[in-house]
């Protein structure tokens, strides 16, 4: 029991807040996007809606196209060197964005930057499922996950500053800095696995790995990462995540620029403002979280959220703009319903997949997930653009949202039960 304590401890404050970290920064580098949008970036380039949009969405589209390969190096190889040499790449590219002037030139460096940072989540949740049990891995999960809207948090706030006092340029440069530096920390504290920390002795190191083995042995044997590509589950699980992301980043990315044409209201307050929605779902996801943890019924804690993100975007496109807090109100419910899921959902993948294949096919959900974040930021833009107001965009997320949860009952039926 001692043991099992101890290696409890050491490991969560030794990991988590490394992986925190660094993905708060990965989060950093594509959502602030939105508050250059938001601060007249079309104006200064001298570019139309269209073109913010596909600026916007980019990203997405290096993202889906690198993860496969980036994570297969991870889980064959090391994801401390490949997160480790993406933190410098994807910040170098980040800070571009506020140097560049030439309209394609900055496509491809958001394009780039999604290049970059395809591979890190899913070599995070890899790294994750080496170093924690089945009953740990939501909360594991969730804390990592936290990286998400808690960097949105502040992320928010501090963008709205740094526009506010030295333009939309300067602040990409600045908070595409900070990953280039954390890349020599994240070298220094992170092992690719137990075996490696000199921080564990012996027994320690064989308790977790024994533990770890076990479960693997409940798992179905899947013979090689085509078969589980085409399976079933992960199949349905790609599509799942395509129509959650659409809601998701159409909301992410473009949050700020519809707080931001509410009247009286500037980029300081549009920050203070989109910091909202993530903060409550800091506080949904850490409960969420433990009572996943303590009864593993995953599902139960995807679906119900995921309908009620679903829900809440329908009533802001039946509110209009005629109420503008009513319909802030109701997106911060949505914001916060769509993250609440993610520690239950990833933790579901690695429990339903053997470890030959799970890192393989946790980098093919998410890159299908990056699919519909490049189509939820492009048309979400588009459709804000071209009609003059938000109502079509929320309708566009609700729509999308309530498939992932019809997608959620028809995907997995078996792991409640397990």
């Amino acid at each position: 029991m001692s043991n099992k304590r101890k290696i409890s401890v050491s490991r969560w404050y030794r990991l988590i807040p490394v992986v925190f970290i660094t993905y708060s920064l990965a989060y950093l580098d594509r959502a602030n996007f939105g508050f250059g949008a938001a601060a007249g970036m079309a104006g200064d380039l001298h570019i139309t809606s269209t073109m913010t949009s596909l600026l916007g969405s980019m990203f997405f589209l290096g993202y889906f196209f690198f993860q496969i390969p980036g994570t297969l190096y991870a889980a064959n190889k090391s994801a401390k060197k490949l997160i480790f040499w993406s933190l410098i790449l994807w910040g170098i590219f980040a800070a571009a964005t506020g140097i560049i002037r030439n309209i394609k030139i900055l496509i491809v460096v958001r394009f780039m930057v999604g290049v970059a940072e395809s591979a890190v989540l899913p070599s995070l949740l890899l790294l994750l499922s080496r170093w924690f049990t089945r009953k740990e891995r939501s909360r594991a999960n969730t804390l990592l996950m936290f990286g998400n809207p808690s960097c949105m948090l502040w992320m928010s706030i501090i963008s709205g500053y740094l526009i506010h006092s030295v333009g939309w340029r300067w602040m990409f440069i600045w908070e595409g800095i900070p990953a280039v530096l954390w890349a020599f920390v994240w070298w220094k504290l992170v092992q690719d696995k137990p075996s490696e920390a000199d921080w564990l002795s012996t027994d320690e190191k064989n308790l977790l790995e024994k533990s770890l083995q076990k479960e693997q042995e409940t798992i179905k044997p899947v013979k090689n990462y085509l078969i589980s590509f085409k399976s079933r589950v992960v199949v349905l699980l790609c599509l799942l995540y395509v129509f959650w992301s659409f809601g998701m980043y159409g909301f992410v990315i473009w949050l700020p620029s519809i707080i931001n044409t509410a009247p009286g209201i500037g980029i300081v307050k549009t920050g203070w403002l989109s910091a909202v929605p993530y903060l409550m779902a800091v506080i949904a996801m850490i409960i969420a979280s433990y009572y996943s943890d303590k009864t593993l019924k995953r599902k139960s804690f995807i679906w119900p959220f995921l309908l009620m993100a679903a829900i809440a975007f329908f009533c802001s496109y039946l509110v209009g703009s005629h109420n503008f807090w009513l319909s802030f109100t109701l997106l911060c419910i949505a914001g916060m319903s769509m993250y609440v899921p993610y520690g239950p959902f990833f933790a579901m993948i690695i429990e339903i997949l053997p470890s030959n294949v799970a890192g393989g096919a946790l980098a093919l959900i998410n890159s299908f997930g990056a699919l519909g974040s490049f189509g939820g930021a492009y048309l979400v833009g588009y459709l804000n653009g071209s009609t003059g107001g938000f109502g079509a965009s929320y309708f566009f997320m609700a729509v999308a949202v309530f498939l992932s949860v019809v997608l959620t009952f028809i995907a997995v039926k078996e792991t409640d039960s397990r």
